[in-house]
């Protein structure tokens, strides 16, 4: 079965002129480039390298496509800020109605200075101290899911009085038999401790939030336990909404299974509509909201030979990536030089410029003979790019940049060196 998703890609591969082509890192395969040489040309000129490019335009059709594939009236969105803490970007969400899922009190921080009201922020974090939980309710936030009968009876203790009327609480999940060994959530054997534990204190239970996993692109693996996530969901009393949360894949290999989005809405509306009651729903996308819609450039800046392998050193690092643990290890390489035919290809790594012996931003990609100077693109970094990326050996961060409507604007500036000494006391 080809989704709509697909079939997009496929038209779209057609329409391109061949030298708008680049080369699969990894497959022999034409892959689109995210746009023209010039473009990318202009955009070093004029911002630097490396860059995040974020294309807008793209994340507007991935924010409607989702929205619209879940039909359940009572359905509110809430973007993963964990993947990407733009404010730019999250003002693009916050344009669709979306609101926020925070993982921690810096992601509710965020939110806040992109105009989020803190009724849109639904906190889903784990292990706070006392002050950063009470600074979590008082900034607003009326929604939270809590992952231990210790973080909930600590929210029970700070929570102040005139709030309490309007907050409302949920626990977070832990089904050994969907999430495996995870440290995240709650049991249902513990719930009547913690049903009993809010009681005290004149508050109830009302929600429950399922995550299924990082990055599972495999749309049975959610659809075949909303049953199971519904029926453990009803053990609660006073329930009143579901949070279905996040996990949903990106299919970084772009030839491989991807998410959909359709066939998930489709079965979770149904489902819930027949429940006979009104519950809220909540979903949390993040990387698969925003992992396409953003290219790291970075420039050639060495080139040798290892035998018939080529060794291109780019003036970025892996430390500007997440950790292979996020995104395993891949991403999708492409650049603007052309190869003649699939014989002037070669094996190629494609390494950072620290002297760290992982520093690669891809291995055995098939490439053509690059030269200093020559522009390529890391595809597919929107989510955990940034976000992860680190002063690991001491490079300060890149630029971001936001293409939109035929334009493009700085959106992050680029570090420089005196970074390196902030918060230092000398």
């Amino acid at each position: 079965m080809v989704t709509s998703l697909a079939m997009e890609k496929l038209q779209a591969m057609a329409r391109l002129d061949k030298k708008e082509l680049g080369v699969r890192s990894q497959q022999l395969i034409p892959l689109p480039l995210p746009f023209s040489g010039e473009l990318a040309q202009e955009l070093l000129s004029t911002y630097g390298s490396p860059l995040y490019v974020y294309n807008g335009d793209r994340l507007r059709e991935t924010i409607e496509r989702i929205t619209k594939a879940v039909s359940y009236p009572r359905t509110q969105f809430r973007f993963a800020s964990v993947t990407n803490g733009n404010i730019a970007l999250l003002k693009i969400f916050r344009s669709f109605r979306w609101g926020l899922h925070a993982n921690t009190p810096g992601d509710i921080y965020l939110g806040l200075q992109a105009g989020f009201d803190p009724s849109e922020i639904v906190y889903s974090g784990s292990n706070l101290n006392r002050a950063e939980m009470l600074q979590v309710l008082n900034w607003g936030v009326t929604t939270l899911n809590l992952d231990s009968l210790a973080q909930l009876q600590l929210c029970c203790e700070v929570l102040p009085k005139h709030r309490e009327k309007s907050i409302r609480l949920g626990l977070r999940l832990n089904l050994p038999e969907i999430t495996g060994d995870s440290r995240i959530g709650m049991r249902p054997e513990e719930f009547g401790d913690a049903i009993a534990l809010t009681r005290e204190v004149g508050l109830k239970l009302s929600g429950l939030h399922f995550y299924r996993g990082t990055g599972t692109n495999a749309t049975t693996a959610f659809t075949q336990v909303i049953d199971t996530v519904i029926a453990t969901a009803q053990q609660l009393p006073d329930w009143e909404y579901l949070d279905f949360g996040g996990g949903f894949g990106y299919p970084y290999h772009h030839n491989k299974t991807a998410f959909d989005w359709e066939i998930f809405g489709a079965e979770l509306t149904e489902r819930i509509t027949h429940l006979g009651r009104k519950i809220d729903l909540v979903i949390e996308p993040g990387r698969s909201a925003i992992a396409g819609c953003a290219t790291l450039l970075a420039q050639v800046v060495s080139v040798k030979w290892q035998g018939e392998k080529q060794i291109v050193g780019v003036d970025s690092t892996v430390a500007n990536l997440s950790v292979p643990s996020v995104h395993g290890g891949y991403r999708e390489i492409v650049t603007w030089k052309q190869a003649d035919n699939l014989h002037s290809l070669f094996t190629t790594d494609i390494c950072g410029n620290t002297t760290y012996s992982r520093d690669y931003l891809g291995k055995n990609c098939q490439l053509p003979a690059l030269e200093i100077g020559n522009i390529v693109a890391i595809l597919d970094v929107g989510a955990y790019g940034y976000a992860m990326s680190s002063h690991f050996l001491h490079r300060p961060k890149p630029a971001e940049v936001l293409l939109e409507n035929g334009t493009h604007r700085l959106i992050r500036r680029r570090e420089d060196y005196s970074v390196l000494l902030t918060n230092q006391v000398l």
